[in-house]
């Protein structure tokens, strides 16, 4: 698999395919796109009222998500359990030139986005006292569905270069994994989406979208 970093709009970096010009985030800008999906639209909705917050998410990727979640967790009364599946991790020589570190201003930030990625997979590793990350190498359709999660950022490539993963039968499992109350966030808002995750139980709600997106998808599992 070819991959490349790319310059997106707000400065931050995506990766992308070379062989499908498939990008792992918006090239209208990779950060707040995360910013306004999974943080704002999924963690902070769910954050005030839990404090031990259980994430999984379709698709490590880069690890931004992961990273802005890390964030959150800085200076506040929250602790994270974060679970990320990857069929195909990044290399090293990759993810090492990545900037959200010298982006999202933090002390330790650089350090913190190599630990998370050097991190072994497969295996718990706490990167803060606040923050423990387990990264699972495998396709989401062999994943053992034996946790319960508060959210998950559903964060797959485009239902039309992975539409596997975009159907009824996935979305039964993701309904399944997650907590009574619990929700899934997507970039994600065409038709044929949402009636798949409404077959599979969720109640849907359209958000307004991040730049260069109208809409964004929001499940609730009752």
């Amino acid at each position: 698999m070819n991959r490349k970093i790319i310059l997106t709009d707000d400065g931050s970096h995506t990766v992308q395919l070379d062989d499908s010009k498939e990008h792992y985030h918006s090239t209208f800008g990779a950060i707040q796109e995360s910013m306004h999906i999974f943080i704002n639209h999924g963690f902070k909705h769910l954050s005030p009222a839990i404090d031990n917050i259980q994430i999984f998410e379709v698709g490590f990727g880069t690890g931004l998500n992961a990273f802005m979640t890390y964030l959150q967790t800085i200076d506040k009364d929250i602790f994270v359990n974060y679970t990320a599946i990857e069929a195909f991790p990044l290399d090293k020589e990759i993810y090492s030139e990545l900037n959200y570190h010298k982006l999202l201003k933090s002390g330790e930030g650089e350090r913190m986005f190599a630990l998370m990625h050097d991190a072994p997979w497969n295996q718990l590793f706490f990167l803060s006292p606040k923050f423990a990350l387990t990264k699972v190498q495998s396709k989401i359709e062999d994943f053992d569905l034996s946790n319960k999660y508060h959210i998950i950022y559903f964060d797959a490539f485009d239902p039309e270069y992975q539409p596997e993963l975009w159907t009824e039968s996935i979305f039964n499992k993701m309904y399944k994994m997650l907590e009574p109350g619990g929700i899934i966030i997507t970039y994600c808002a065409k038709g044929k989406v949402k009636r798949a995750m409404k077959s599979a139980g969720f109640k849907i709600e359209e958000l307004p979208g991040p730049p260069g997106k109208r809409e964004i998808t929001r499940g609730y599992k009752l």
